[in-house]
């Protein structure tokens, strides 16, 4: 560290976790703050302006939760194989299992368009906090909340609504900055190539958050503009070389979420309230789909994008729960916190964050159950719930309305709503008659709430009636309320219309009660001590994730586990030594067959010192010039604290070997358009 910086600062630096990290490869930078400077006095270089705006334009975000990149001037977009397998699903029928078989578009004919996917590509980042803030000053709780959302609104709103623009204002460093995203957004994404599931998930849960391992997680697919491919100049070239120990690499994606700058009583409560909740409801619903599951091969098919994302939640929340209960990240928080506060004159800001916290541990059931699981666990009520309450905010003006009813905000909530992807109705029904039953469990048969949403039926009699009655399974009928006046919607009288309408009131009232209570106390306070951090320390640091644009920068890099050292790389030699023939390591026919023609030394995956978290799937590697030199899938199991910290001993992204899947392609699925596609 530079010599001149106060004790104090320096201290400040470490505790805060806002250190410039000059042994480790930690952060999730936003692209307009790279750190270049520092960076370079680690590796000697890095990259610089023209490098980092082509990266960006060629990096995109899938709505739906992944990360992806454009790899051809014709818009072929590559991610991970998980991070479609819903549109894959939604495509199958009884004679083509795409998940189980593949799928390889020989021409642009046979492109077939996915039925919810959305692509983002990030054009531009504007600094809005001065313009946030000063709406905001001098406010508390609800006015606080309030004020923060009418800003918002006005300035996404004079951003773009449009249906081609999606405008994001991003509260970065808890409320201590906001910065404006403003996207382009594309809604014609048609596949184009995926391999067995058997190959892209080898070793399936088993391997999950592991290392070596042997997956071709790996999808492309093709953004569509104006019905034409789209065409481009920013993309990404594959490497021409395979990867090795000590290869700088960088991840350029979306992180999900992460909660680093949290204090302690949020991590407490995530250790305490959250977390356990989650592990239970995942457990138990887990075991329900596997009863679903078994019932037969169409059940098992409408099923399985939700069992495999249940499964792979699962693992994520322990790992995440073996990182608060078992390391010392909470006695960490603690003493930095104390130190913190000692040097700060007024400590109250964490004082109302604590009781913030108390509030949410009384609510925060009632609040998961009603407004948060209920559209998460049936899509077709998420629809029904998003029409009703359409037809309410629509009224109301831009700045007061739920944030995701706003001007700018609506063309992706349409979307939503009109969306041609598949509805399974066995399964709505049998997802609705559990939830019913947890709500019941756990709030009691005779809260106000539950009472109101039952009316003396059980579970199943309001499943049954609900799904075997209403209209809007069919796409027609919700499209045409949805283009109707909001009164016309208020007066359509459907079973599943009038369950949403009913459930709208708790849902919405326990939704207003968090943010205003909850919510805006902590944003307010944790912004004040953001700012006392930027006085002190300067804000050269990056934010926790917010599923939005960031790049990491590391190297190739094996790592030592439990003793053992665990190598950088692996090969399809690897993968053909670890197959069984019993799943989920048996590897598919395609491969077998194409074993004696492939280089057993080619490189299939690798990890990195890449600092990433959920969100990242489907997140290109680049190397030093800018080539594409892998695909994000995974994090080994270490990395699943990462959600709160990062240990570049240990944490590790897992990636596809770029030219792993070039050898793959071409030599097992002989797919030699798209390799002449990718070719440099």
């Amino acid at each position: 560290m530079r010599s001149g910086v106060s004790t104090l600062l320096a201290m400040l630096l470490v505790i805060a976790g806002y250190a410039a990290a000059a042994c480790a490869d930690e952060g999730m930078w936003t692209y307009d703050h790279f750190p270049a400077a520092q960076m370079r006095a680690k590796y000697g270089w890095a990259p610089g302006a023209a490098w980092l705006r082509r990266s960006q334009l060629a990096s995109i975000r899938l709505v739906q939760g992944c990360s992806a990149s454009l790899v051809s001037p014709e818009g072929l977009v590559m991610t991970n194989h998980h991070c479609v397998r819903a549109c894959l699903n939604d495509l199958a029928d009884a004679t083509h299992d795409y998940l189980v078989d593949g799928f390889y578009a020989r021409n642009l004919g046979e492109e077939r368009r996915c039925p919810a996917l959305e692509a983002n590509q990030l054009l531009q980042i504007t600094n809005v906090t001065r313009t946030v803030q000063a709406a905001t000053a001098g406010k508390a709780d609800r006015a606080f909340h309030e004020a923060e959302r009418a800003a918002k609104a006005r300035i996404e709103r004079s951003c773009g609504t449009s249906a081609d623009v999606r405008c994001q204002v991003v509260a970065l460093f808890n409320g201590g900055v906001y910065d404006l995203y403003k996207y382009k957004r594309y809604q014609d994404l048609r596949v184009v190539f995926a391999p067995e599931e058997s190959a892209a998930f080898f070793g399936g849960d088993t391997d999950n958050f592991t290392f070596p391992r042997y997956d071709l997680d790996v999808a492309f697919v093709r953004i569509y503009d104006h019905v034409k491919p789209l065409r481009t100049d920013n993309y990404l070239k594959f490497a021409t070389t395979a990867v090795k120990q000590g290869d700088i690499a960088f991840a350029s994606g979306n992180p999900g979420g992460t909660e680093r700058e949290d204090t302690l009583a949020e991590l407490q409560f995530q250790r305490d309230v959250a977390q356990p909740f989650a592990l239970s409801f995942l457990s138990e619903l887990r075991g329900i789909l596997g009863e679903f599951a078994g019932k037969g091969a169409p059940q098992a098919r409408a099923s399985k994008t939700l069992r495999f994302s249940i499964e792979n939640s699962l693992k994520t929340y322990q790992g995440r729960q073996l990182a608060l209960a078992q390391s010392t990240l909470i006695a960490d928080k603690a003493r930095e916190e104390q130190r913190l506060r000692e040097h700060l004159a007024d400590a109250r800001a964490w004082d109302a964050i604590v009781g913030a916290i108390t509030h949410a541990r009384e609510i925060f059931v009632r609040l998961e159950l009603l407004e948060h699981f209920s559209q998460r666990l049936s899509p077709l009520l998420g629809q029904a719930m998003a029409l009703n309450r359409y037809a309410t905010e629509a009224g109301k003006p831009d700045g007061r309305r739920l944030e995701e009813y706003t001007d700018a905000n609506l063309p992706t909530l349409k979307q939503r709503i009109v969306s041609p992807a598949p509805i399974h109705a066995e399964l709505e029904r049998t997802m609705l008659a559990w939830w019913l039953q947890k709500v019941r469990d756990n709030l009691g048969s005779r809260d106000t709430d539950v009472e109101a949403l039952m009316r003396g039926r059980s579970p199943e009699e309001i499943a049954d009636a609900i799904i075997g009655g209403t209209r809007l399974m069919d796409v027609g009928v919700r499209t045409q309320l949805l283009a109707s006046a909001p009164a016309s919607i208020d007066a359509y009288q459907d079973p599943l219309l009038d369950f949403a309408r009913a459930l709208d009131a708790p849902a919405r009232a326990v939704r207003d009660d968090y943010e205003n209570s909850v919510q805006a106390v902590i944003t307010r306070n944790a912004g004040l001590i953001a700012k006392a951090r930027f006085a002190l320390a300067g804000t050269s640091a990056y934010p926790d994730a917010t599923f939005t644009l960031r790049l990491s920068y590391g190297t190739v890099m094996g790592y030592q586990e439990n003793g053992h050292a665990v190598a950088a790389t692996t090969n399809f030699a690897g993968a053909y030594a670890h197959a069984s023939q019993s799943e989920p390591f048996k590897l598919p026919v395609s491969w077998i067959e194409a074993e004696h023609g492939l280089d057993p030394d080619a490189n299939l995956n690798f990890v990195s010192t890449n600092d990433i978290v959920g969100g990242n799937s489907g997140s290109p590697v680049l190397g030093r010039n800018g080539e594409l030199i892998g695909l994000i899938f995974d994090g080994n199991m270490e990395s699943l604290g990462g959600y709160y910290g990062y240990d570049g001993g240990v944490n590790r992204a897992v990636a596809v070997d770029a030219r792993g899947i070039i050898e793959a392609i071409r030599k097992i699925y002989h797919a030699d358009r798209l390799v002449k596609e990718l070719s440099p």
